[in-house]
């Protein structure tokens, strides 16, 4: 063998190694779609891809987009993974991402959460039949505000006015406000809709409930609200007026108490279908999923300082009692 075959052997030998990993599949990319960040729904949809054999950055690159409660840049972030041609897009942030995405692609599947009736909204053709390229996973919230205030009245069966601190810009901000008003009127209780769409508008709810003699408050589960938990739980307690929210997430953090679904239930439904698609299923043969679980958490530390007791009633009822 010449000196020039030997090199040329051995390179290659060295290239072929080289570029088979070249050749090697990249693994596939999921566009996670939010409106909020939060890690433990990110961690539950985790599980569920797993559930199914599916890791991030080990055989799955899953990329973010969080809109940070602000609805309008979700379509920018929508049509910025349909470009990016990923293999799914979870479009977890409720109604408003689901929409951003079936408005950016018709190819992409698509694995949404929402808390209202997909096909009310225009998502699927039907719960057992989607059709198109979304199916996804509906879980109870929005409807709990009519169970919610009764809730409320229950705790505080003197309350004769009620506030209800809603996100106008957000496509759900009408079902709340009748699913609540209903509720009210069946229960002989005013209730005044208090619409804040950003900082400043939450201050000012809050500065007049006074005013307005508003003796409690809803919150509802709004990403605006979710992001800004924390300011919320602080604000109805230097207001001394009893809140209730709809995540877990808020009596947790301190606040006084929270009746929703399980969103961790939801996510983790989320990780599954959006697994399964990525092994070959059809989104428009997948039903979509009904997460129906329910929780009641209270925070005995918030009541106290408020001055309230929970009956036995609901602390029979609760699925966790923080102390």
């Amino acid at each position: 063998m010449t000196r020039r075959t030997f090199i040329a052997a051995l390179a290659g030998a060295v290239a072929w190694p080289l570029a088979g990993r070249a050749q090697q599949p990249a693994m596939p990319v999921i566009g996670f779609l939010n409106t909020t960040n939060l890690d433990y729904r990110v961690a539950a949809f985790g599980k569920g891809l797993k559930e199914i054999g599916f890791v991030d950055n080990q055989n799955v690159v899953v990329e973010y987009r969080w809109a940070d409660g602000e609805y309008n840049r979700l379509p920018g972030f929508a049509e910025e993974l349909a470009a990016r041609n990923v293999a799914v897009i979870a479009a977890t942030g409720g109604l408003p991402s689901a929409l951003a995405a079936k408005a950016a692609t018709k190819t992409i599947p698509i694995v949404f959460t929402t808390t209202t009736d997909p096909v009310q909204a225009g998502l699927v053709a039907s719960y057992n039949r989607p059709g198109g390229n979304l199916t996804g996973v509906t879980f109870l919230s929005s409807i709990l505000i009519g169970k919610q205030l009764e809730l409320l009245h229950e705790l505080l069966p003197q309350v004769s006015t009620a506030g209800l601190l809603v996100n106008a810009s957000s496509p759900l901000a009408r079902y709340e406000i009748r699913d609540a008003q209903a509720a009210a009127d069946a229960m002989g209780i005013t209730l005044v809709v208090l619409q804040a769409t950003n900082d400043s508008e939450i201050e000012r709810a809050f500065a007049n409930l006074s005013r307005r003699r508003i003796e409690a408050v809803l919150i509802t589960g709004d990403a605006l609200y979710n992001n800004r938990r924390n300011h919320l739980i602080a604000l109805a307690a230097s207001s001394a007026i009893p809140a209730v929210y709809s995540y877990r997430e808020s009596p947790e953090a301190g606040g006084l108490m929270s009746y929703g679904a399980s969103v961790a239930d939801a996510y983790r439904w989320a990780g599954y279908y959006t697994g399964r698609i990525l092994k070959g299923e059809s989104p428009a043969d997948l039903p979509v999923q009904q997460s129906t679980k329910v929780e009641l958490v209270l925070n005995l530390k918030a009541a106290k300082a408020l001055g309230i007791t929970f009956p036995l009633s609901l602390l029979a009822r609760a699925d966790e009692v923080i102390e």
